[in-house]
């Protein structure tokens, strides 16, 4: 039975995280539609929800502390464990990227946009979709996918580089724009961010299922 107990509280718990994966994800959706449609409304839900972000983080904490003290894992099953808690942390600072985009919108304001939202809004999508194929990575303890997610990353990174070009050439050419300018870049600088922090969580997939700590050299994958 306590085989059977420890798994039932091992499935809660990885249902809790995906509960908070789909939350951050849902964040990081309405910041960038928030962004594009200029709703300030919306970009105040969203930094106002990032309080159940908080909420399921520290929720999920204690359910990590209790597998730990109650259960005593050990070998894989502790490697998963500690590393919810280290995925926790990246998905609660993901929902303070969003909730961080969200008060760029509303410093915005009706501040007109000094280049169309192409970059951006492809940033936001990848960083998305790097994050959700983490989460499955973990649930299937697929360490090739993990992997993927990270070469993901180079493109998140090409897409800032070319934002950062781009409004960099347009306060050169009108120092007035430097305000809005420097609005988008932090934007982009979020959104890179975001990234990041699912190639965190993809690190920990690696480490859940073979106990290793790798730092993600793509090149030599």
């Amino acid at each position: 039975m306590p085989r059977e107990q420890f798994q039932a509280d091992l499935d809660r718990l990885q249902d809790g995280l995906l509960e908070m994966g789909a939350m951050v994800d849902r964040q990081i959706e309405r910041a960038m539609a928030a962004l594009v449609e200029r709703d300030v409304a919306l970009a105040d839900a969203v930094i106002r929800d990032d309080a159940e972000v908080n909420r399921k983080r520290f929720d999920l904490d204690n359910q990590v502390l209790h597998l730990l003290a109650q259960q005593g894992p050990m070998a894989r099953d502790l490697r998963v464990v500690i590393s919810v808690l280290s995925m926790v942390v990246d998905l609660e600072r993901m929902g303070d990227h969003a909730k961080g985009i969200g008060a760029i919108v509303q410093m915005m304001s009706d501040e007109p946009l000094v280049k169309p939202l192409v970059d951006i809004p492809e940033m936001a999508t990848r960083a998305r979709s790097m994050l959700n194929n983490s989460l499955d990575a973990f649930v299937n303890g697929d360490i090739e996918a993990a992997y993927r997610v990270g070469q993901a990353d180079d493109g998140v990174d090409e897409l800032q580089d070319r934002v950062y070009k781009d409004l960099v050439a347009i306060m050169i050419n009108d120092p007035a724009t430097v305000e809005p300018c420097t609005h988008l870049l932090w934007v982009a600088h979020n959104l890179e961010r975001i990234a990041d922090r699912t190639t965190n969580i993809a690190e920990r997939v690696v480490f859940a299922e073979t106990g290793e700590i790798v730092e993600m050299d793509l090149s030599t994958y």
